[in-house]
């Protein structure tokens, strides 16, 4: 099996993770529990996560905001240090180049976290529309990256770091502070539809801050958790995944992200396509009513009718029953519309119902 080692990877054959290729890397999809009581863990307890596949990319300079207005669809003219806000990269044509979190560090200096199979060409992206004073660099080598995700983590937090270093708000982060003894960046996100942080630490380091959180988290039912749980859980939170429901033919319009694109902003790239889209498709939910799990690349049919494609799907352990996202042309309503996804050459009811399915 190719593909590169995070630096928990000889954690995760321990704790018996059953490893696949992803997005370049070697991961777990799952370990000895299985995808359905990992995904229950992260809705009722609590779930640990290594994401040390994402890249992180530092943007310094003192034309910093103008280059991140430039480059990104968000606006970042006005962010207090420490937070963190979301943005779709587009190309020209309105196309999506990859979705990131962008954290203000301080004046001049942001830390921007990208996909992990986009890593290469979002840096490159990056660097060859840099505007101004401003550098750009990957560091993602320097950083492992794990997420202790659902109802318990900020309880078992708060074992091992003093509570004023715990972020209060959502989308906030505190950089510098120390978990147990390893210095982190300690960010109350996530990509599961559940309360939870995501903690960024020197790569040597994560072995020993994993092993860590995991005693930790015994006795309030943490348990590690594979790529399965972690696309179970972010699709019944009808999150978006790059490649699915965001790709260089769907942008954020499409996508049903409009709000994270300010058409209000002077310029940045792909202003003038997105504010003239009228997607001839848009996300919506699918709720399976009949026999059958629909995933995705299915054809979706009203009569006979092709209406759209699923993008993502499956079985969700917590609410019990299967969903998919798909797109779909713009006239078919968003909720309430009776359809038809063909698994197989078989036909399986389903109805378009309001996004998100899952909320906490």
């Amino acid at each position: 099996m190719e593909g590169r080692k995070t630096p928990l990877y000889e954690e995760h054959v321990k704790c018996g993770g059953k490893i696949v290729e992803f997005g370049g890397y070697l991961l777990p999809v799952q370990y000895k529990e299985g995808v359905i009581k990992e995904h229950m863990a992260v809705r009722t307890a609590c779930g640990l996560f290594d994401v040390s596949h994402m890249g992180e990319i530092l943007v310094q300079g003192p034309d910093s905001v103008k280059y991140l207005n430039h480059l990104l669809t968000n606006d970042y003219t006005v962010m207090e240090n420490g937070k963190a806000r979301y943005s779709p990269m587009c190309m020209d044509n309105g196309g999506t180049v990859d979705d990131l979190i962008v954290y203000k560090r301080g004046d001049g200096d942001y830390f921007v976290v990208v996909n992990a199979a986009n890593r290469e060409k979002d840096f490159a992206w990056m660097k060859e529309h840099v505007c101004g004073d401003v550098s750009v660099t990957d560091v993602s080598d320097e950083y492992g990256q794990i997420a202790l995700q659902g109802p318990k983590a900020e309880e078992i937090l708060k074992k091992l770091v003093k509570e004023e270093d715990i972020p209060v708000k959502y989308y906030s982060a505190f950089f510098e502070k120390t978990v147990g003894n390893v210095p982190c960046i300690i960010s109350r996100t996530g990509y599961t539809g559940e309360d939870g942080f995501e903690l960024y630490m020197p790569s040597e380091k994560a072995p020993e801050l994993w092993n860590m959180l995991l005693d930790a988290g015994r006795d309030e039912g943490l348990i590690p958790c594979g790529l399965g749980a972690r696309d179970t859980l972010r699709l019944e939170a009808a999150m978006p995944l790059y490649g699915h429901e965001l790709s260089e033919e769907i942008s954020p319009v499409a996508a049903g992200l409009r709000s994270f694109v300010k058409l209000k902003k002077e310029e940045f790239i792909g202003k003038e396509a997105l504010a003239a889209e009228q997607p001839a498709r848009r996300r919506v939910g699918l709720k399976v009513t009949g026999r059958g799990i629909i995933r995705e690349h299915q054809e979706v049919m009203i009569g006979d009718r092709l209406v759209g494609m699923t993008t993502s799907g499956t079985h969700c352990p917590f609410l019990g029953y299967p969903v998919a996202m798909a797109m779909l042309d713009a006239d078919i309503p968003a909720e309430g519309a009776a359809v038809e996804a063909v698994v197989r050459g078989r036909r399986v009811a389903a109805e378009t119902v309001k996004l998100p399915f899952y909320h906490r």
